[in-house]
């Protein structure tokens, strides 16, 4: 039995990305050294709470620990902290960054908008480029996102509400942006959250490995 069979048993959030078994096996072994640790300060808790009882210790010491096993054990605990951030969490940040494919053609580019219980998505047309928005454009019923008409790039454009359609196997680049307060688009299953925050876009990519349907 492997960390993956453990996930699927306590009934862990379907992969539907390629980078989302090693961002999920990370985050195990995350949780499982965490309750390693919880589990093994509790006995350590209990032991002491046991050991230097009342009953056992009817004065109280004032000469504090004597020994340094308490010390080294903490020193212990920070090392493996320290690797687990500097040797997986960083360079796994990293390698998402880096390898952001920004210029590559087959990638399907949105722009997600959110505001209050809604998201707005704006998906390019066949000629791939994004249309311009402009804040003083947007009414509710009819431009829900400023789309500029006069931009040829805003020609073929189009949104969906609350709705996110993908293709399986294509790198996907969704520009995360707001319009009234700070936002967080969470796609579970494709292990990738990104806040929304008014006036700027944010990048975040992913590409679906799985077809099937979801909550945002």
């Amino acid at each position: 039995m492997n960390f993956d069979d453990i996930n699927k048993a306590l009934w862990m959030t379907d992969i539907a990305s390629e980078h989302g078994a090693v961002s999920n096996h990370m985050l195990a072994v995350l949780h499982w050294f965490m309750g390693l640790l919880t589990v093994g300060w509790g006995l350590f808790l209990i032991h002491i709470l046991w050991r230097f009882r009342a009953k056992k210790q009817p004065k109280a010491s004032y000469h504090g620990v004597t020994s340094h096993f308490s010390t080294h054990l903490e020193i212990a605990v920070v090392i493996i902290e320290v690797v687990l951030l500097l040797g997986f969490a960083f360079p796994l940040w990293a390698t998402r960054v880096d390898d952001m494919p920004k210029d590559d053609p087959n990638a399907i580019r949105i722009r997600a908008v959110g505001e209050q219980f809604r998201w707005t998505f704006q998906y390019t047309g066949p000629d791939k480029l994004m249309g311009l928005t402009d804040p003083f454009r947007i009414q509710a019923a009819s431009n829900a996102i400023g789309l500029v008409s006069e931009d040829p790039n805003a020609k073929d454009d189009f949104t969906t509400i609350n709705e996110l359609v993908l293709p399986k196997g294509r790198p996907v680049i969704i520009q995360v942006t707001s319009k009234d307060v700070i936002h967080g688009l969470a796609l579970v299953p494709m292990f990738i959250q990104q806040d929304a925050i008014p006036g700027r876009e944010v990048p975040m990519w992913f590409i679906p490995s799985k077809t099937g349907e979801w909550d945002i």
